[in-house]
């Protein structure tokens, strides 16, 4: 593990997020309205901190497949990120972790129509979105 790597992943709980992908901001607006302790950490996947953990666990820098949930030292993408996240949220919210019992096949294929369909469903930002300086303990 690179040590800057390491370093930024220290007691974290990180949720890398592509900022220009409209759905991806507004999942980073729903964290930010419930996560009330701040226990998530957002990162762009187009900042520099991004690629860094992108990089050390051998995921692209250009291309975004997957919301990337970091804790432990250990990556989840897909489903898989989405059910560690909304079950830390607490209720109702953690209720979702129910579809958890479906297939990994089937949540997994349908986080990836959505994901690989995003921009066009939901749009696309030409730009990175710059948090509200009141958000900024929810950004790592």
């Amino acid at each position: 593990m690179s040590d800057d790597a390491a370093t930024l992943m220290r007691n974290q709980k990180i949720i890398l997020f592509d900022a220009q992908c409209k759905l991806c901001s507004a999942w980073c607006n729903f964290i930010i309205s419930n996560d009330t302790n701040a226990i998530f950490k957002l990162c762009s996947v187009q900042s520099p901190k991004g690629a860094l953990l992108l990089t050390h666990f051998g995921f692209s820098t250009t291309q975004y497949a997957s919301m990337v949930y970091l804790q432990n030292g250990k990556a989840y993408t897909q489903s898989h990120a989405f059910f560690e996240v909304v079950k830390q949220l607490g209720y109702p919210y953690k209720l979702a972790t129910v579809f958890s019992v479906l297939p990994n096949t089937f949540n997994n294929w349908l986080y990836d129509k959505i994901a690989l369909n995003r921009y066009t469903l939901f749009g696309k930002y030409q730009y990175c979105r710059i948090p509200n300086p009141e958000d900024a303990k929810h950004y790592l």
